[in-house]
């Protein structure tokens, strides 16, 4: 008799689940991978490339490398910095890590939160 009810229970079909549970958590998955990933990256270029785009002449700048000039010339992609009195470097205006300002103005930094 108990082999007759173990044969009857093996052979029902396991109960399924639908598709909504795992589209759920995919998508769940995507969103945090965005907010926590993707979407701060993102404001971070974003605000380095609106940095870069403000260097102007007389700006004190410090490079990706960790040279640290004044801006004597701009152009649309390089930058020429004067790093001691008669030492000129010409550097790409994208390898700019941080600005320190030139007259009066506020440091901006790509790092720094706001």
């Amino acid at each position: 008799m108990i082999t007759l009810i173990a044969i009857a229970v093996a052979q029902q079909p396991a109960p399924t689940r639908g598709l909504a549970p795992q589209l759920i958590m995919i998508v769940a998955f995507i969103a945090i991978f965005y907010f926590l990933l993707l979407r701060p990256q993102r404001k971070l270029q974003q605000r380095h490339q609106e940095m870069v785009a403000a260097v102007k002449k007389g700006d004190e700048v410090m490079t990706d490398g960790g040279l640290i000039g004044t801006v004597v010339h701009a152009a649309e992609d390089r930058l020429t910095l004067r790093t001691g009195e008669n030492t000129r470097v010409v550097v790409a205006r994208a390898k700019i890590a941080r600005v320190f300002g030139g007259e009066g103005e506020q440091p901006a930094s790509p790092t720094a939160t706001s």
